[in-house]
């Protein structure tokens, strides 16, 4: 059974950092794509960012590229974000979700059409004050 268990969530100041962490059982990163979806009150899901194992390579939604990492710990299963420069704009609930690796380009579906992720975690909530 495939389970996704986020952590790390809280309330920062803009400008401030914060790291999610996502602890995955019940399948492999080999075979998956791995990544963080946001959804803010009132707004469509938004794909942040992506890793996968087998391409050895990461995706990132536009919004959030060169203020958030995505990083794995292969011996633990676990993924992170790493999130830096934090704005208002960045709360929302973010969750891990996972999906059958697929191809090369599965990813890049993922990110921009976050509803075909197969298997999500239950989600943390980032707040950022200004």
């Amino acid at each position: 059974e495939v389970q996704l268990v986020e952590s790390g969530g809280g309330l920062v100041q803009a400008g401030g950092s914060l790291r999610l962490s996502c602890a995955a059982t019940g399948f492999s990163f080999d075979h998956y794509v791995i990544g963080w979806v946001r959804q803010a009150p009132g707004k469509e899901r938004e794909g942040v960012a992506c890793f996968s194992r087998s391409d050895e390579d990461t995706y990132y939604g536009e919004s959030v590229e060169g203020r958030f990492t995505i990083s794995s710990d292969n011996a633990k299963n676990t993924i992170y974000l790493q999130m830096n420069n934090l704005k208002p704009e960045d709360t929302a609930v973010y969750y891990c979700a996972a999906s059958p690796r697929l191809s090369t380009y599965t990813m890049v579906v993922v990110t921009n059409t976050p509803d075909n992720y197969d298997y999500w975690g239950q989600g943390t909530q980032v707040t950022v004050s200004s």
